[in-house]
């Protein structure tokens, strides 16, 4: 017989059924290594809790703000008014467009002033929106690779408390010199409990690690067609810059 099928066969004995849902007293029914493994599920979720919070408003605030942002920038752009883009873009900081397209029109306002050829001009833009691009998204990026970790380790460390309260139940066993469900009952729920939270650990943190990537390709997209566009633009601006 496996494991498995032995603990199942105590559950199936005849018990009287409990009355309500005790979080306290299956504490207290638990031994500290169950306990251990609870608790670093705890801080696990508030870990992924946080960073759920903590992603959700900046990703709503950029979109917010982007979605003034774009309409207002774009305007001043085509009546040739760089300071008053840059000006909007500076209110506007939330915003991961605001934050590359200033990039881009800082760089070419600077080279504006200077004596270098168009083209030179051009591409110093382009670069200057390419590291913008790459520190903006590593930002959009920052905590949603732990929801990732926590999505796929989770379960495992559940499971380890399981093998834990398996444990625990057949040292009851041995210590009680019997099969009934008084002598293991402890270890059984030591084991369905430590699997229930790690799963319930687990499954939010995958979801919400799939929404948020989702949202990052986004406003990768975003950031691209904007610096794409803002490049246009300075080219146009600069007389098609040719060498």
């Amino acid at each position: 017989m496996t494991v498995t099928s032995i603990v199942l066969g105590l559950l199936l004995q005849a018990a009287p059924p409990p009355t309500s849902f005790d979080p306290l007293g299956m504490w207290r029914l638990m031994g500290w290594p169950a306990r251990t493994v609870v608790i670093v599920l705890f801080f696990m979720s508030a870990w992924s809790i946080g960073v759920m919070i903590d992603r959700w408003i900046a990703y709503q605030s950029a979109r917010k703000q982007s979605r003034v942002f774009a309409p207002a920038v774009a305007n001043a752009l085509k009546d040739g008014k760089i300071d008053e883009a840059i000006s909007i873009a500076e209110q506007n900081k939330r915003s991961h467009l605001a934050k590359v397209v200033t990039a881009g029109l800082q760089e070419f306002q600077a080279h504006q002033v200077s004596a270098e050829i168009p083209g030179e001009t051009i591409e110093a833009s382009r670069r200057a929106l390419e590291r913008a691009s790459a520190i903006v998204h590593a930002e959009l990026k920052r905590g949603v690779s732990s929801l990732a970790t926590i999505g796929s380790t989770a379960p495992f460390v559940g499971l380890f408390g399981t093998v834990l309260g398996i444990i625990h139940a057949f040292q009851g066993i041995s210590a009680e010199h019997t099969t009934g469900i008084g002598a293991v009952a402890g270890g059984i729920s030591e084991a369905l409990v430590t699997t229930a939270i790690g799963l319930f650990v687990a499954i939010p943190a995958v979801w919400f690690y799939n929404y948020f990537t989702s949202k990052i390709e986004a406003f990768d997209v975003e950031m691209d067609n904007s610096s794409s566009e803002l490049v246009d633009y300075f080219i146009k601006r600069s007389g098609g810059g040719k060498k």
